[in-house]
């Protein structure tokens, strides 16, 4: 995942140049849905707040070791199970702690993972998973391309069957870099995309603010009864970014949001944007938020000017770091667990060059206030999430750390 290249990182083997693509299409074309209801089972219990406990200390404890290039946590609403997306194209099952030795799905025979950004890169199970056995998953495939596709799984929870793939969504992608990764649902049971801006560097294509390709958005789709012959809906309460805009989209001028999160207990949403040459953002969506939001790129690199004019109605980052902290930002959650009490309600973000980890929250006064928390040797691939709302670290080099209270 992100390479340590100081002028255009996060990288996931530098990236090729390719020529120039089309706008990004989608498969099908989606019809209209209005909002649904999350399923009951889906939506994370909100814990109050702990007790304030001043002796316990954050501290990061090796949780598993021998993964290859991993890119993605998450879980399926079992406190037990942890599955883990794996570069090559393999989903890897922890259960109890312990890596299991099969895989849950196996899509090395059509996973491209060639360029240092390329690969499978992020999974999402449906909320109502339980019942529908559905799970997504966001790669490029041999020639590149993002692929959004969707799978069952089997009864035990423990594998998924690759010949029930059906492809939801698939975006030409014209360089090798810049392909975001993530794919969460929201509490509004929506799917969210995050989708980098093509690739190259310098967004050459001024796919960040171009409303008719899927380049460098974040976008929100209905998968809610996605099937071969329908994969996706769009929601009626999509944002409309104007003439000939893609109905997909939710949010624009993002460069490459390779992680982003929701708070399981606010839903405000959290996007770390990856910068070009000189500074790393986060930005940031209240739960409130319809939408429609315009981060930026390619018109600034968080608060700088970068190319262009009409910075007017753009949506500031929360924060910003420049090249002396890191080179690449990879997002977090925010802290509502149990077991580390000192950090409940803090953003956890970190950066895959430097491994250092902070925390960034709001003050009494509504000010973003950010902090180091850890100052690790860690290639910061990506954080996750268990059911129990606890966090933890991926290691690119193979292992994932958990967050623990001492």
């Amino acid at each position: 995942m992100p390479t340590a290249q100081p002028a255009d990182a996060p990288q996931l083997q530098p990236s090729p140049s390719a020529a120039q693509a089309e706008p990004a299409r989608a498969e099908a074309t989606p019809t209209q849905t209005t909002r649904p209801t999350l399923p009951a089972e889906a939506r994370p219990e909100a814990r109050p707040e702990p007790e304030p406990t001043p002796s316990v200390r954050p501290a990061l404890r090796l949780f598993v070791s021998g993964l290859v290039r991993p890119t993605d946590l998450t879980h399926a609403g079992d406190p037990r199970t942890l599955y883990v997306t794996e570069q090559p194209g393999r989903v890897r099952v922890i259960r109890d702690g312990v890596l299991l030795p099969e895989p849950f799905l196996d899509l090395t025979d059509r996973v491209g993972s060639q360029g240092n950004e390329q690969g499978l890169l992020g999974i999402a199970f449906a909320p109502d998973f339980a019942r529908s056995r559905k799970l997504f998953v966001n790669y490029t495939n041999r020639a590149g391309d993002t692929v959004i596709a969707g799978f069952l799984a089997r009864a035990d929870g423990l594998s998924a069957d690759p010949s029930s793939a059906w492809t939801v969504l698939q975006i030409d992608q014209p360089y090798a870099n810049h392909n975001g990764g993530q794919i969460r649902f929201g509490p509004d049971g929506m799917l969210y995309i995050g989708v980098g801006d093509g690739g190259s560097a310098g967004d050459p294509l001024n796919a960040g603010q171009d409303v008719r390709t899927l380049l460098g958005k974040l976008l929100r789709i209905d998968v809610s009864n996605s099937s071969p012959s329908e994969p996706y809906r769009i929601p009626a309460d999509n944002p409309d970014f104007g003439p000939n805009s893609r109905r997909e989209l939710w949010a624009i001028g993002l460069r490459n949001p390779w992680r982003f999160s929701f708070d399981r207990l606010t839903g405000d949403l959290y996007i770390a944007d990856v910068g070009q040459n000189r500074y790393e953002e986060i930005n940031f969506q209240p739960a409130t938020s319809r939408g429609g939001e315009n981060y930026g790129w390619r018109l600034r690199e968080g608060f700088a000017p970068f190319r262009g004019n009409g910075v007017e109605g753009l949506t500031d980052p929360i924060w910003q770091y420049g090249r002396d902290e890191g080179c690449s930002v990879t997002g977090g959650y925010v802290y509502r667990g149990s077991a580390v009490p000192p950090l409940y309600g803090a953003y956890l973000y970190g950066d895959f060059c430097s491994g250092r980890i902070w925390t960034l929250r709001r003050d009494g006064s509504g000010n973003w206030q950010n902090a180091l928390l850890f100052d690790t040797d860690l290639n910061i691939a990506s954080f996750g999430e268990d059911a129990e709302g606890e966090l933890y670290v991926l290691d690119l080099n193979g292992a994932i750390h958990r967050i623990v209270g001492e």
